[in-house]
């Protein structure tokens, strides 16, 4: 999947981007480079092929390092709120953006 010059300039005009022609051209290189890599890794077949949560564990058995969901700081909802120029029952109030 090879992107065009036109594909980059919206992909820029959507990210905000301003590109020179040097830098539009340069970028659409880098992107089909990647898109290559990505086209190269979805060929490769992965059906059977557990997932793995660490490299390490391809090599050794690692084991989980869970710890217990216990509470272990005290409730600061108030001191974080202090400076907050509108709160009500806990909340932040804000200005309506969106009509």
């Amino acid at each position: 999947m090879a992107l065009t010059p036109q594909e980059v300039g919206r992909i820029a005009h959507l990210a905000r981007l301003q590109l020179s022609p040097d830098e539009s051209s340069e970028m659409l290189d880098q992107l089909n480079e990647f898109f290559g890599i990505v086209e190269q890794m979805s060929a490769v077949d992965t059906r059977g092929v557990e997932p793995l949560y660490t490299p390490l564990s391809a090599v050794q058995a690692v084991p989980l390092r869970l710890r217990d969901d216990l509470v272990t700081e005290a409730d600061q909802r108030d001191a974080n709120q202090r400076s907050a120029p509108a709160v009500e029952d806990g909340l932040f109030l804000v200005p309506k953006v969106i009509e």
